[in-house]
């Protein structure tokens, strides 16, 4: 099956903006790009871009796709199944916002990941951590006072709860064995976990150095969920391999981040959207998380700032499914305000994710050879960054060259 996109724009991170440019589409990849005419076949699908503007798909280095929220309540009256059929509405979501790859923190399993590899279902690609690792009393150990453990575990998906050299040793290798593309740790205390502060560093550098450890044996990044400035230190000399949050970094830890090579994500959106949206009126821990937020509203974007100026390398990321699925792409104005380009924003979710994820041979950028997974946006984004959050002006979407969004 050919494709060509004629007279359209073409935006490629870090680069000029190539105009009135046709792109020729065979199967799933980009076959040619011109300024002048392409022979095609007879029955080639044509489409004019009407002079817009066409990028990489998007990849979010941070969501939970199957999650609506994280609430205990939920988990508790919910029949399981509800758990993975949230993934179709909110895979939905994201495509349409212009996401076509994820990387998913922590909620999807092998499953879910091989049901979107099948076509069974419409949803960005996914690079999965299946579960995250945390020690007892820790960011998202469940275990209520009430004696109920609220942590959703079904077979294929372990519990990741685990303590110790011993314990967090073998739960890295559980998880690695139901199929996990990278590790993901809880290494600070978190805002949705009752008794538990952003503040407080969790698992000690011995624990953390053996995930990192078992996890660099079998050609696996370890990611730490990390607000706390000790845990990010702790993470940064256990040789992780990501920060997601990092929200009370300093200087002199950025300075080492970056000598160290360690990525930043920091999903500043949900933060953000979360004080200014708040929680549902049934949540009964809402004024808990409510004040935690406060706290860290105040003080992550300039932080961030601070780890941009120190040459951090960041990537784009949302923690979408603790907010709602589909605004991912407002994150890119958050990343503008901290002192990036909007080139470099954008590169931040596309070209720079795709290296980070392993992909950069096939997605994220819009290249002769690459997979066409493309966006088509009615405005150029180097001008307004915020466009990219409108969704109506994501015009289309190709996922593996099918338009998935028109």
């Amino acid at each position: 099956m050919e494709t060509l996109i004629k007279n359209i724009n073409i935006i490629n991170p870090y680069k000029e903006v190539e105009y009135n440019c046709s792109i020729l589409i065979k199967d799933d990849i980009i076959a040619e790009i011109s300024n002048s005419k392409i022979k095609t076949k007879d029955n080639v699908k044509v489409i004019d871009g009407q002079d817009n503007f066409l990028l990489p798909g998007f990849i979010d280095c941070h969501t939970h796709i199957l999650a609506k929220g994280f609430h205990k309540e939920e988990n508790m009256s919910n029949p399981l199944s509800i758990h993975f059929y949230n993934a179709v509405p909110h895979s939905k979501e994201t495509i349409f916002a212009g996401v076509t790859s994820i990387r998913d923190c922590g909620s999807a399993d092998l499953g879910v990941k091989m049901a979107q590899e099948r076509g069974l279902f419409l949803a960005p690609k996914m690079t999965i951590s299946i579960t995250p690792l945390m020690c007892t009393g820790g960011h998202f150990d469940l275990f209520m006072p009430s004696g109920f453990d609220m942590e959703i575990i079904y077979p294929g998906f372990p519990k990741g709860r685990c303590d110790g050299v011993d314990e967090v040793l073998k739960k890295t290798r559980e998880v690695k064995r139901a199929g996990a593309d990278f590790i993901k740790v809880m290494a600070s205390g978190g805002v949705l976990t009752t008794n538990s502060s952003p503040d407080y560093p969790q698992f000690n550098i011995e624990e953390l150095r053996t995930i990192a450890n078992e996890a660099g044996i079998h050609g696996k990044k370890v990611s730490a969920h990390c607000h706390s400035l000790q845990g990010i230190k702790n993470c940064v000399d256990a040789g992780f391999d990501s920060i997601e949050h990092g929200t009370f970094i300093d200087r002199n830890t950025s300075r080492k981040m970056a000598e160290n090579g360690t990525i930043l994500v920091p999903t500043i959106l949900v933060h953000d959207f979360l004080y200014r949206n708040g929680f549902p009126k049934w949540d009964n821990f809402a004024s808990e998380k409510t004040a935690k937020l406060k706290e860290i509203v105040k003080v992550h974007k300039e932080n961030i700032a601070i780890a941009y100026e120190e040459g951090v390398k960041i990537l784009f990321g949302t923690d979408s499914g603790v907010i709602p699925h589909g605004y991912n792409l407002e994150e890119l104005s958050n990343l503008v305000d901290i002192g990036m380009s909007p080139s470099e924003a954008i590169a931040s979710g596309t070209i720079e994710a795709a290296k980070f994820i392993n992909q950069n041979d096939k997605i994220g950028s819009v290249e002769t050879g690459k997979v066409a997974d493309l966006i088509i946006t009615s405005q150029n984004p180097l001008d307004d960054i915020k466009s990219l959050a409108n969704r109506d002006n994501i015009l289309t979407v190709f996922q593996d060259g099918i338009i998935v969004k028109n």
